[in-house]
């Protein structure tokens, strides 16, 4: 009998050229630890130097006043895993701009990473909303050049461009974060959103 992962479900995915800003999602049955059900936000893309980015959607155990000292909010503030490099270090991607987080880099329409980080402390520290605004990730995700290309045509991911709202990116997470990713990618997708994360356990 054929495994019923790659021969009853898979679908075709649709064959777009990553750019900067664009969304990386898992296929279903992408298994790997660091990017089980993952939607990855591309910060950094030069074909000839590699791709990088960070999972948005893999919230760790651990809040940000556990791994960081001088967090005084009674909310806890989560932490998200952004990938398997850099463990050790700690990065964030807002919605907030320069203005709030003055030498920040608009890496999308409406998307920055890092900046002052005195200043997105304070901000966290002053009460003011994070879901939706501020993300926290501990390490990142990254490809040599030309091996996300290889991901790309077997299939690994999709593509999704086109962010009308980028507030949604930075809110949510796990499983329900992806189904609405890949709703958002259309009916060629539908598919996906149909399956449970473990097809053999159904």
């Amino acid at each position: 009998m054929k495994n019923i992962d790659t021969s009853f479900f898979r679908i075709s995915t649709e064959k777009l050229p990553v750019e900067v800003g664009d969304l990386l999602v898992a296929e279903p049955f992408l298994s790997e630890m660091w990017f089980d059900r993952a939607v990855i936000s591309v910060i950094d893309h030069n074909p000839e130097e590699g791709t990088t980015g960070v999972v948005l959607n893999n919230a760790l155990e651990s809040s940000l006043d556990e791994v960081l000292d001088g967090i005084d909010r009674e909310e806890k503030v989560p932490v998200y895993c952004g990938g398997p490099l850099s463990q050790d270090r700690l990065f964030f991607v807002h919605t907030l701009g320069e203005a709030i987080i003055p030498q920040a880099r608009c890496y999308a329409p409406g998307l920055w990473i890092g900046g002052d980080f005195d200043a997105a402390i304070d901000y966290v520290n002053n009460g003011y909303p994070v879901e939706g605004y501020l993300r926290f990730f501990v390490g990142y995700s990254g490809w040599s050049a030309g091996q996300l290309d290889e991901e790309l045509a077997a299939g690994t991911w999709a593509v999704k461009r086109g962010l009308d709202d980028v507030g949604p990116l930075l809110a949510g997470r796990g499983d329900s974060y992806w189904h609405r990713v890949v709703h958002s990618m259309g009916e060629r997708y539908r598919q996906w959103t149909l399956l449970p994360q473990d097809v053999k356990a159904n």
